[in-house]
């Protein structure tokens, strides 16, 4: 497999075209941003932590019957991905309340959903990931009615399998985004889970283990990303 030209570039990953049509290479990059790009940084073995983090949780999901577009990891960094076709949709579940859903309906973050919410928004920064609907994305074309459900559908499984995980090591999984893409004609899940799509807080402390450290100015960005996947059994060595 030849890595060939850059094919694009974004906050903190970037993809390269091989000699394969269906495989691109994914590279996870030093790049941390918040804010919408609007504060950005270099935070050192970040790409390496993510690529590795990833990598394992691509694994167990594959391991429980959830396909990605994950095929292997090629080295600190990179990865090898399957080619897919973006949905501009992130499929968002929520355990607890953090974020944003506190600010919108004045819930006091900590608080546990039950059941869980699920919510779409509109992959575009320059609108600021604005909430979505299923009427907005089939009426947008930007999925079929049967995707929409099969990423409804997928999204929930990743939570089952990935809740039980974390609670595990002792951790509790609060949120999380999924992205999708289409794979010869069947919906794969893409992007990444890392730290830096999720938040992860510690089940006695709540310290707070994920991209909020960044966003919040709370420190040891990396030292609690490493700490979080040492928790669930991964080395970075």
């Amino acid at each position: 497999m030849e890595k060939r030209e850059e094919l694009y570039s974004g906050k903190a990953k970037s993809v390269y075209k091989t000699d394969d049509p269906d495989l691109y290479v994914l590279q996870f990059r030093d790049d941390t941003s918040a804010f919408d790009g609007l504060r950005v940084e270099q935070l050192e073995d970040k790409g390496k932590v993510n690529n590795i983090f990833n990598a394992f949780i691509m694994e167990k999901l594959d391991q429980a019957g959830i396909k990605s577009h994950f095929v292997g990891r090629l080295s600190d960094t990179e990865s090898l991905v399957k080619k897919l076709d973006m949905i501009p949709v992130e499929c968002v579940v929520r355990n607890l309340a953090a974020g944003s859903i506190c600010k919108r309906f004045g819930i006091k973050e900590g608080m546990e959903i039950n059941p869980p919410t699920f919510e779409f928004f509109l992959k575009n920064d320059e609108l600021h990931d604005p909430m979505i609907n299923d009427y907005h994305i089939a009426s947008f074309g930007w999925a079929d009615p049967a995707h929409i459900e099969k990423m409804k559908e997928i999204t929930f499984r990743v939570n089952g399998v990935l809740k039980e995980l974390f609670l595990k090591a002792g951790m509790l999984l609060v949120d999380y985004k999924l992205e999708f893409g289409i794979y010869k004609g069947e919906i794969l899940l893409g992007d990444e889970f890392s730290p830096d799509g999720c938040r992860i807080w510690d089940k006695e402390t709540r310290k707070k283990m994920d991209k909020d450290r960044f966003r919040q100015e709370l420190g040891s960005v990396i030292e609690t990303y490493k700490e979080v996947g040492e928790r669930l059994g991964i080395s970075f060595s």
